[in-house]
């Protein structure tokens, strides 16, 4: 290759790499076209990465056609791409592809191919990739490691992935971290928590893993220490640490630990860099009774999109403003943002506390008609509250009975139950706690509500009934609970 050629590669690198430059593809593409560079494998693989990096593979695909022989490096870029960026078994068509062309993978290879098991979930295939990892001897290599051990960790089997932990001299912290996620994930928390404690360096995300997954648990109170313990050791919270947090403080009622984040998060710049952040301010402030705050939050927002508004209509629902969440709807529509189905559920449930019956059946139908949303459960959910809540029981269960989209589950039948002890519809109440059994066999709660039904009307023989359903089918009544018989 000639000087000249040479200094054009160079540039081309520069261009792909550099950071106001990469995102250019087709000026790029068009510069090595120029000057004939579009068979050389050196650039293309950087090319490719980078598509791979920006998530625009169907653009990497089609350069890799055009190429006439690819070498191992090109392979390797387009099967990591597609292991990062699916769809994942496009890796292993270019796997298969490669070696029927002779080309013998190396570690650059097997390691991506084990991400992309990973991220299909799919065992077997992993463990067969696995096993050609034995085959050519690249056991040793740390990335191959952890992807073996992501690849079981993240499938469940937690026995296999220690095996290979155990068997690692140097074990950095994205290994301790997949080991401890893997533990949790398969609800064995106090192992992943052993493995925590055992950490001699770690990393936010090390934090993070385990406060999120003692939250799982609902071990409130340990995450919250946990993040403490995090601060003491000098440790910045980052973007996924306050979404994480902020919700344990308004289960908690940590109120003080909120305002808190909320003020470390102004100073840090995530409030201002990342949308969540907002998005999880206004969600604690609604849950902590504090409407105003999480408006003025909203407002103050510099970016927001279509959970943001959710979010804050839903808070109206809870702090019992439904009114004007119905109109934050219009307004959101106003500025340009289409609401999704989760808007509706928060909206309907705005109508369902303030009573707006016609406003609730206006935004049903308008679902379909303006905005081509199926209605879902928790929409019929909604209508069914609204209804009862309005006294129309029976509207509400011809409701039930005629909705499409999967039969009706046993909040539906619950809520209505509830309406119909409201309103006194004693008929359609039996019916309504039925339904809950064949739904819940299992509850003990339904048939003491049947049986206690029963006996208000003196009806001692269904009385006598229901406790036999229950010794049949082996129902323990709940302590607390009362059976009359």
């Amino acid at each position: 290759m000639s000087r000249a050629c040479r200094e054009i590669e160079r540039n081309i690198l520069r261009l792909l790499h550099g950071r106001e430059t990469r995102t250019q593809l087709r000026e790029i593409h068009a510069h090595f076209l120029r000057h004939g560079l579009n068979q050389l494998n050196q650039i293309l693989s950087h090319f490719v990465s980078i598509c791979g990096s920006l998530n625009k593979m169907a653009y990497a695909n089609r350069i890799f056609k055009q190429t006439q022989n690819p070498t191992i490096i090109l392979f390797n870029a387009m099967i990591k791409g597609y292991s990062l960026n699916g769809p994942f078994e496009e890796s292993f068509r270019l796997f298969s592809s490669m070696k029927n062309r002779g080309i013998w993978p190396d570690e650059y290879t097997l390691a991506p191919l084990l991400k992309a098991c990973s991220s299909l979930g799919v065992l077997q295939l992993g463990k067969c990739m696995h096993k050609e990892v034995l085959v050519v001897g690249f056991e040793g290599f740390s990335a191959i490691r952890i992807g073996v051990i992501e690849l079981y960790s993240s499938c469940g089997v937690m026995e296999d992935a220690e095996k290979v932990f155990d068997e690692m001299y140097q074990r950095d912290v994205i290994v301790w971290n997949l080991m401890i996620h893997g533990f949790c994930k398969r609800g064995d928390v106090d192992m992943g928590l052993c493995l925590f404690r055992q950490m001699r360096k770690r990393s936010v995300v090390s934090w993070n893993i385990m406060i999120s997954c003692l939250a799982q648990s609902r071990r409130d109170s340990e995450a919250l220490g946990l993040f403490h313990d995090m601060l003491d050791w000098g440790f910045k919270p980052d973007e996924a640490t306050v979404v994480t947090v902020l919700p344990i403080c308004a289960r908690l009622g940590s109120v003080d630990v909120g305002k808190w984040i909320h003020s470390y998060a102004k100073s840090s710049g995530l409030y201002r860099d990342f949308v969540a952040v907002g998005n999880a301010l206004v969600d604690f402030y609604n849950k902590s009774g504090m409407f105003e705050t999480a408006r003025r939050v909203f407002d103050e927002m510099p970016r927001k999109n279509v959970i943001s508004w959710n979010t804050l209509i839903s808070g109206l629902a809870l702090n019992g403003n439904g009114e004007l969440g119905v109109e934050l709807l219009e307004e959101m529509m106003n500025e340009g943002v289409r609401p999704n189905d989760a808007t509706f559920v928060g909206v309907l449930s705005c109508c369902a506390h303030a009573g707006l019956f016609e406003r609730g059946r206006e935004l049903l139908a308008s679902m379909v008609e303006h905005h081509q949303i199926e209605p879902k459960l928790e929409h019929y959910g909604c209508m069914v509250d609204l209804l009862g809540r309005s006294g129309c029981v029976r509207e509400a269960y011809d409701l039930i009975r005629i909705m499409p989209g999967g039969a009706p589950n046993a909040a539906l039948w619950g809520s209505l139950l509830s309406a119909c002890r409201t309103h006194g519809d004693v008929e359609l109440a039996h019916l309504a706690v039925k339904e809950l059994i064949d739904l819940e066999p299992w509850n003990s709660g339904n048939y003491v509500l049947l049986s206690n039904m029963y006996a208000e009307e003196e009806r001692w023989d269904k009385v006598a009934n229901v406790r036999g359903m229950m010794r049949e089918k082996n129902v323990k009544k709940t302590p607390g609970q009362s059976v009359i018989g």
